[in-house]
């Protein structure tokens, strides 16, 4: 599959620093590197950037994940790999990217779940990083960046 085009942060070269220091900034609390990874992943995989998958498959890889938890991230409710900070980040990530899917689309019982587990700056990270992985998503799957291909 041949790309459309190139990554229009690639295309507007001054876009590119911006994402990656909005990206930087959400690595930048306590939030393990593996739950961001995680986190990532799924919204790549609600969004269906194949890119942003494969990419969050590597990253998390590389952050110290396991071949059997990245392949539950997709059911992740349906398994018992991921714990309770994980799951809260991993509701919180798909509520923030389905937006019109519901009417609330992060309801209090997902946002308290979350704020149980992350303080203020833990959840700016993660609502940072949800953030950041749909313009990524958005980016790549509007231009069909392909997996393996180099999209930026």
């Amino acid at each position: 599959m041949a790309a459309r085009m190139k990554n229009p942060a690639a295309v507007i070269a001054e876009a590119w620093p911006a994402i990656a220091a909005l990206n930087a900034a959400s690595e930048s609390a306590d939030v393990p590197l593996v739950t961001l990874a995680l986190v990532h992943l799924r919204v790549s995989q609600v969004n269906g950037c194949s890119a942003c998958v494969d990419a969050g498959v590597r990253d998390a890889l590389k952050a110290g994940e396991t071949p059997e938890r990245l392949g539950a991230v997709v059911a992740w409710r349906d398994t018992t790999y991921f714990n309770d900070a994980e799951r809260a980040a991993l509701a919180l990530a798909e509520g923030a990217t389905r937006l019109s899917d519901r009417t609330d689309p992060v309801p209090d019982d997902v946002w308290n779940e979350a704020v149980r587990h992350y303080d203020d700056r833990g959840m700016a990270s993660l609502l940072l990083k949800i953030a950041t992985t749909n313009v990524f998503n958005r980016l790549n799957a509007i231009t069909k960046q392909t997996a393996g291909a180099g999209a930026w």
